[in-house]
């Protein structure tokens, strides 16, 4: 196939504004969608209840789960512990109560054991407690500064390694790629859990290696292409990397989509996040980082190597 070919010659560049276009409508819809309807916030974040329930006859999780979702129940985990008689359940707090208060507590455990019972699943209730997030206000708080942290430190990076146009480009690809995977996120409610945290994570350590990749091409052509444009020589370098950012795609979304087929509902979120945030990142690197680079001059002058000068030939007649 002619985009597997290396001296492919497809126009990439002469796409930008309408790219730029769609990046920027997608990453206002984004924000906007964060704003309103936020993000479905789950158990590891807000806390809940947790009931341990056994039965006389095996416990069918999947069952057990499709019951309490036609019951009505939102954002709950369904575990199996000591055997295929006895389930965990967490479930959030009810609307307008505090998970951590006995009437309420009391109300979620008698919904939760009627739903059950109506479908024919008889339990008895082990134990029942308030469990507190995994992620408290102090870790949250934490987190965001890591990310800040961490997406100036790899600005640095890239502005050191090539330029600092490459450094604020490669930032702007960043937040463009986690903005639109968290407002896919919250047009979908997925469960915000840790698993779909650590996708967005994943999201963002693959998207600044398929840029690094790119831009190192580009500085390439740049270097060595005498009587190319920068929107030649850009289009050059993205034709050049195209064939390795479509195997290595394809490789890992071929690994996700069998997480989300046959992961089970467990792994089911990770795999949809990072499957959509990978594509986005994949994407942007080519229409979205690149046309930053050109709307802001980047030009051959800039990546000339500077070579120190010698002392003994600058003393030469």
């Amino acid at each position: 196939m002619e985009i597997f070919n290396p001296n492919a010659n497809i126009p990439f560049m002469s796409w930008r504004k309408m790219s730029m276009a769609v990046s920027v409508f997608l990453m206002i819809a984004s924000v906007a969608l964060l704003a309103t309807r936020g993000l479905n916030l789950a158990l590891d974040f807000t806390g809940g209840t947790l009931i341990e329930a056994t039965s006389v006859e095996a416990l069918d999780s999947e069952k057990v789960r499709g019951t309490l979702a036609a019951g009505g129940f939102d954002g709950f985990t369904v575990q199996s512990i000591g055997g295929s008689r006895e389930i965990a359940i967490r479930v959030p707090p009810l609307a307008g109560e505090n998970a951590n208060n006995a009437k309420a507590q009391a109300q979620v455990v008698d919904r939760v054991k009627s739903t059950l019972a109506q479908a024919g699943i008889n339990v008895d209730i082990k134990r029942s407690e308030f469990v507190g997030p995994q992620v408290g206000d102090e870790l949250k708080e934490d987190g965001v500064i890591a990310v800040v942290f961490v997406l100036l430190t790899i600005m640095l990076y890239v502005a050191m390694r090539f330029e600092w146009r490459f450094g604020f480009s490669a930032m702007a690809g960043q937040i463009h790629d986690v903005i639109i995977t968290l407002g896919f996120i919250s047009l979908l409610q997925l469960s915000f859990d840790l698993t779909v945290l650590a996708a967005v994570l994943t999201v963002a350590g693959y998207s600044i290696n398929d840029k690094v990749v790119v831009f190192d091409r580009v500085r390439e052509i740049f270097r060595s292409a005498r009587k190319m444009g920068p929107v030649e020589s850009i289009n050059k370098a993205i034709n050049n990397t195209l064939s390795r950012t479509l195997i290595t795609g394809i490789t890992v979304f071929m690994a996700l989509f069998s997480l989300f087929f046959l992961g089970g509902p467990v792994v089911e979120n990770f795999a949809l996040t990072s499957i959509v945030g990978i594509a986005i990142g994949t994407l942007s690197s080519i229409f979205f980082c690149n046309p930053i680079l050109l709307w802001m001059g980047v030009s051959k002058a800039d990546l000339k190597q500077i070579r120190p000068e010698d002392p003994a030939l600058a003393a030469r007649p």
